[in-house]
């Protein structure tokens, strides 16, 4: 008997040639921890159309508002920053040497250009590596946070210091965003500006749906959350939310020397991630996955066991607690310079979180029993 043919997947494009560009040049624009004020404005410059007022606070986190005189208030949430480098040493001979700003990855840093960012300007610059002629023994020395250093061209500390650059300027990779084989957008801080964007889309798509929430919904984009939540906290004190959707990326396991058996079976193309943990509100989950199977969207599960390691957790335990769910983006490569992501993946976040809110009644109450 000969076998049916499998219907092809059916899928639901989102994205817009107008907001590629804008995601093109929200990547490319350096926003690292602690100085994201360039793609705050970026994306709030994107976001005015699709919102009634924005406001932003002390630390930079930027937040789009609909409907601000509502009572019941309901968050969508990622992250602005991304990982980065901080000078540390300048030697005589006129090397730079770095600490972490949040996640970096010393292994990747050797031979990869950077910018220097100072009061003068973005000085270029370079992490040097010996030459595999000069490199001997048995065993070759790696890459470490000890021995990688910066090299901007210059021969003296005097030098480097007459370009602007002191201890504390901060350095970030200059490794630019594309697409690859039309199927994945990759590039350096997918993680998070990707969610930035999305959230975006979200609100672009109320717009033009021409969709009447029957709450306050604000588009948070948080800053600060590569060295601890910290943006996170400081908003969701400040919003005082009902609930809370948050997205980030989460490891696409199907590359080599990742286990599946403590890090999950992920997959890029496979649809959005669902996250089980304590952090996660069970009937607030329940209507999240309610709602891709009544959308038929596709959609992969995960669990974390103590904290998901992202703004969740800062939102679901402010305030005495707030209902929160985690819609994760898979994604290959974190915290490289080549980070990727699947095109279908952005399209069916922003419209997982786009159904939800169309989902969720005024003073919606997730709670498992109430007395």
């Amino acid at each position: 008997m000969a076998k049916a043919k499998k219907e092809p997947k059916q899928h639901t494009a989102v994205v817009t040639p107008k907001s590629l560009n804008f995601f093109e040049q929200y990547i490319n624009n350096p926003s690292p921890t602690g100085f994201e004020w360039e793609g705050q404005r970026l994306w709030l410059d994107y976001l005015r159309p699709y919102v009634d007022e924005t406001f932003t606070d002390h630390y930079g986190t930027a937040v789009g508002v609909i409907n601000p005189n509502a009572d019941f208030k309901v968050v969508i949430e990622a992250h602005a920053d991304e990982i980065s480098w901080f000078v540390n040493y300048i030697t005589k001979e006129g090397l730079i040497y770095v600490i972490r700003n949040g996640g970096s990855d010393h292994q990747i840093a050797p031979s990869k250009r950077v910018n220097i960012h100072t009061d003068k300007g973005v000085v270029k610059a370079v992490f040097g590596w010996p030459a595999i002629h000069t490199r001997s023994g048995e065993k070759e020395e790696s890459p470490t946070l000890k021995n990688i250093f910066l090299d901007c061209g210059c021969a003296s500390k005097e030098e480097v210091e007459a370009l602007g650059i002191h201890v504390g300027c901060v350095v970030t990779y200059e490794d630019q965003f594309m697409v690859l084989n039309d199927r994945y957008y990759v590039g350096r801080a997918l993680d998070n500006r990707a969610g930035g964007f999305m959230i975006a889309e979200v609100a672009r798509l109320l717009k033009e749906n021409k969709k009447e929430l029957p709450f306050g919904l604000y588009i948070v984009n948080s800053v600060q959350e590569e060295i601890g939540l910290r943006g996170a906290e400081m908003i969701a004190h400040r919003i005082k939310p009902n609930l809370a959707i948050i997205t980030d990326v989460t490891h696409d396991t199907q590359t080599p020397m990742i286990n599946k058996v403590t890090q999950g079976d992920l997959a890029c193309g496979n649809g959005p991630v669902v996250s089980y943990a304590p952090s996660v509100q069970i009937n607030f989950n329940r209507l999240l996955i309610d709602t891709a199977m009544k959308k038929n969207i596709p959609f992969q599960r995960q669990a974390s066991s103590r904290w998901t390691g992202t703004d969740t957790d800062a939102f679901a335990y402010s305030n005495e607690g707030v209902p929160s769910v985690l819609v994760s983006l898979p994604l290959r490569y974190m915290h490289t310079t080549v980070e990727m992501i699947h095109k279908e993946d952005v399209d069916n976040v922003i419209r997982l979180i786009y159904e939800t809110l169309l989902s969720i009644k005024s003073a919606h109450d997730f709670r498992t029993f109430a007395q």
